[in-house]
């Protein structure tokens, strides 16, 4: 048995119950390349549902290219990604059409990106950003859109009366706020997030992890995170996956990783971190 198929068991045993739980997401040797170590290769895993799998690593490392192929956006090279949907049917992602690949991430899944500019419509309202999920779901009833709007906008610590405000007279921190509430409204199984706190001030980053960390936990959500920053991969993560020139080079439960770092590049990682 290898080290990935130990972890991957160990983390199917630490669910509720200990009951046998089939695996939500299914990654088989993806590789994407646009260079000699650009991109990401060979990379495997299973993720199940309700867990949190960080990947971590510096700038180039190939993080984002395994985003995006993960998510259905990036075709890879080689390599099958397997989800399994809400009515138990295991797709094979690739071998599904583009419209199939961009309907799960309008329903099942969500994405939330670094700028969230990037990821919301600036020119109609934050309820109208928030119900336009549910409409993809084909909720067309105004009442329940704009209910399930303002709920959500409390969620996520936004004002009622902002509603009907454009998400540009909002922060950064609000913004990012709204579009972590336009993607969870149609309760996806499975979430991707790219850097999710990046470009914002410590203190906005510390109020939108605590929020991120309970809704996590309160809806038992599956996610793939992205981050350069080890303190939120420990904060949310339950498992990480080290990547460097393109490659898994180490991957485990989190904190054994950032606790006992096995690879050099890894232990390189933690050390600066934690040096002053």
């Amino acid at each position: 048995m290898s080290a990935l198929q130990a972890i991957n068991n160990e983390a199917q045993c630490n669910m509720p119950n200990g009951d046998a739980i089939e695996p939500l997401f299914q990654v088989s040797d993806i590789t994407r390349l646009f260079g000699p170590d650009k991109g990401c290769q060979a990379v495997s895993f299973e993720l199940y549902p309700g867990e949190v799998l960080g990947i971590v690593g510096e700038s180039g490392s190939g993080k984002s290219t395994l985003l995006n192929v993960l998510s259905g956006r990036c075709q890879p090279d080689a390599g099958t990604i397997h989800y399994r949907q809400s009515d138990g049917v295991l797709t094979d992602l690739y071998a599904s059409s583009e419209a199939r690949r961009r309907t799960l991430l309008r329903t099942e899944w969500g994405f939330v990106e670094q700028n969230p500019r990037d990821g919301l419509r600036m020119t109609v309202s934050a309820g109208a950003n928030i119900g336009e999920r549910l409409m993809a779901q084909g909720v067309r009833n105004y009442g329940t859109l704009r209910t399930e709007s303002l709920r959500w906008l409390h969620q996520v610590e936004i004002d009622a009366s902002r509603i009907d405000d454009l998400p540009r007279t909002f922060s950064g921190g609000m913004q990012q706020r709204l579009q972590i509430a336009r993607n969870l409204v149609s309760h996806p199984s499975l979430v991707f997030m790219d850097e999710p706190t990046g470009g914002l001030d410590v203190s906005v980053q510390a109020r939108l992890l605590d929020m991120l960390r309970a809704l996590v936990r309160d809806l038992g959500l599956a996610v793939i995170i992205v981050t350069h920053d080890l303190a939120v991969a420990r904060l949310l993560a339950d498992r990480l996956m080290v990547m460097r020139r393109s490659r898994v080079v180490e991957s485990g439960l989190t904190d054994q990783i950032l606790d006992d770092p096995q690879h050099p590049y890894t232990q390189l990682l933690v050390s600066s971190v934690l040096q002053p």
